[in-house]
């Protein structure tokens, strides 16, 4: 009778205690979308993350996310740039608009976690980053040395010949080393890159050429007296369905030093993103290095998605870094899965660190020269900071016949990999290079901006089998040239004493001519060999009617001028670059201008400091 009695007891007790349960504990899967109160777009990569707690997730491409929580959790809600906001979980739906904030970018919370997944690796409370003023590399960063360009003068030198730079990874590593709190090295900021993050409205080809020049000149607005010259490329549109068939091979660093959200997480989560945009006809391979090399995934169709996304999954970071045997490796399996006219392409997902085998710079350049010669191009997509390989990184993609960006969130990786996929992923016109040649009637000196890696001897223009840049799908391409003009008094200019033992030969200016310049381009099918030639001049009316995205442009290339300390920088200031940019936002439906914006802020903040 006694157990029973107790029995009964302890029922009731039980009973009661679940009648009086806080109706908080139920569990519920919170979904939600988080898009910007200024423009109603979706945030990628905004931070979601459960008050008090170790679990979290990011919002994907659509700006949705899907995190289990219980009734009457606070879910934290922060990205960079925006101000952070704490929801109370009443039911299973829960939308949120974010708030820009220059505040909120002075106070940013790590997190460690790729999309889907629990935050293992970040503590229950939010990490503040304090910013430091820094002008130096993260430990263990290389970068090579650029020496800026400086003013030609015309009556001596007047050609300008460059290979085209389609890279924006300099932009990306800049902006990680700004939300770090820390200026980017001089060596890391490459102008031109900055300058061609953006895409700018150009006029598109016509005709059989595939890139189209335009021009464009006003007043220089960090030196009035001077004038600026915008060059600008558009290749040619093809819509996604219409592009060649790809055959793709991953080529992913999986040693040691890939460890981590920022590394190995980050590169999972930014090739699902473009498996996610592959179609039935295209392939993927993906191969493997890290004290070898190893093919993990045979050429799969890319109908057979989940196949492709589940050995992505497998992958983990351990071990030394033989890159060199890698990429042997994954130009054989593209050789043998070779599609001709279509798209062969190797990505390489690395830090760049790679310290068995093949590894110097020459070695490395000597590789991908002669693997080139074999038709298929080569993507580069650095990822990781603290040991980042940028020189070499460089060297790849410049000799590779590829593009180099620099992945620093899933925000970069939708941009490169969905936005910009065919831009990224499918050449058009490759070897693409450019002469200037300036009239000495109109043009006292010049010098380009940017460039410094790219530049070419004036008879390279001409060679065939002299490699340059290569544009993508839709890829636009900006130089800028500040021009002093003929009869203008600059100290930019130089003198040197005349000659003892020879008179120089003078040069006769077409005097009748008011052509400011002279652009010439050369091109070549992405599987020919012969390039072909376009020209194109301009005449400076001596006014400042210039497009938006002059403004906007120029903005861009005195920040970058800014950021290297440059002996040219003139009269630019922070508040003269945002006040520029601001005038050149107009479309902006992506926010990429207007973060530009908000990263000039921040480095003004720091340099103040």
């Amino acid at each position: 009778m006694k157990t029973k009695y107790w029995t009964i007891v302890v029922l009731a007790l039980l009973t009661a205690m679940m009648s009086v349960a806080p109706a908080s504990a139920k569990p519920v899967t919170v979904k939600g979308k988080v898009t910007a109160k200024e423009d109603g777009s979706v945030i990628i990569g905004c931070s979601v993350l459960i008050k008090g707690t170790r679990n979290g997730t990011l919002t994907d491409t659509d700006g949705k996310y899907a995190i289990s929580a219980n009734t009457g959790d606070t879910l934290v809600f922060s990205y960079i740039g925006c101000i952070t906001q704490e929801k109370t979980v009443k039911s299973a739906k829960l939308n949120v608009v974010l708030q820009e904030s220059p505040e909120a970018l002075k106070e940013s919370m790590v997190t460690g976690y790729t999309v889907g997944e629990s935050v293992e690796d970040v503590s229950s409370e939010e990490i503040r980053i304090m910013y430091v003023p820094v002008r130096q590399e993260l430990p263990s960063e290389e970068y090579n040395e650029i020496v800026e360009n400086g003013f030609m003068k015309v009556k001596d030198t007047p050609l300008s010949t460059f290979s085209i730079d389609v890279d924006a990874a300099a932009y990306g590593n800049m902006r990680r080393y700004l939300n770090k709190g820390q200026l980017p090295p001089a060596d890391a900021v490459r102008t031109e890159e900055l300058i061609n993050y953006f895409s700018y409205d150009y006029a598109k080809p016509t005709g059989d050429a595939p890139v189209k020049i335009t021009t464009e000149v006003g007043a220089c607005p960090w030196n009035p007296v001077h004038r600026l010259v915008r060059i600008g490329l558009k290749a040619r549109e093809i819509p996604t369905e219409n592009l060649p068939v790809s055959n793709l091979v991953f080529l992913i660093d999986v040693s040691g030093s890939m460890y981590g959200a920022e590394r190995l997480d980050l590169v999972k989560s930014s090739l699902k993103l473009l498996v996610n945009n592959l179609r039935d006809k295209d392939r993927v391979a993906i191969v493997v290095y890290s004290g070898a090399a190893g093919e993990r995934l045979p050429s799969t169709s890319g109908s057979d998605k989940q196949k492709i996304k589940d050995a992505i999954d497998e992958l983990e970071a351990g071990g030394s870094t033989a890159g060199g045997a890698g990429i042997e490796l994954a130009y054989k399996i593209a050789r043998k899965n070779f599609v001709p006219g279509g798209n062969n392409r190797i990505i390489l997902c690395t830090d760049g660190d790679f310290n068995v085998g093949i590894s110097s710079g020459k070695a490395l350049e000597k590789l991908i020269e002669k693997e080139r010669k074999t038709g298929v191009f080569l993507t580069v997509l650095g990822y990781g900071m603290g040991n980042y390989k940028d020189g070499k990184m460089q060297v790849l993609a410049e000799k590779g016949n590829g593009n180099h960006a620099y992945i620093d969130n899933l925000q970069e990786a939708n941009r490169v990999l969905v936005n910009e996929f065919g831009a990224t992923m499918h050449t058009v016109a490759k070897d693409v290079k450019l002469q200037v040649e300036f009239n000495p009637a109109q043009v006292q000196a010049y010098r380009l901006i940017g460039y410094e890696s790219r530049l070419l001897q004036d008879e390279d223009f001409n060679n065939d089998a002299k490699d340059a840049g290569e544009m993508g799908v839709g890829h636009t391409v900006t130089a800028f040239y500040e021009v002093i003009p003929a009869g203008v008094e600059s100290d930019y200019a130089g003198k040197v004493d005349e000659l003892k033992y020879q008179k120089p030969e003078k040069t006769v200016p077409v005097s009748l001519s008011k052509e400011l310049l002279t652009v010439k381009l050369r091109y070549k099918q992405p599987d020919g060999d012969s390039s072909k030639r376009i020209e194109i001049t301009l005449v400076d009316d001596k006014a400042n009617k210039v497009s938006v995205d002059f403004h906007f442009a120029s903005a861009v290339a005195m920040f970058g001028q800014l950021l290297r300390d440059s002996d040219y920088k003139g009269t630019a200031t922070y508040d003269k670059i945002i006040s520029l940019a601001k005038t050149g936002l107009g479309k902006d439906a992506k926010g990429y201008k207007r973060e530009f914006i908000r990263l000039v802020e921040i480095a003004k903040g720091l340099d103040k400091e």
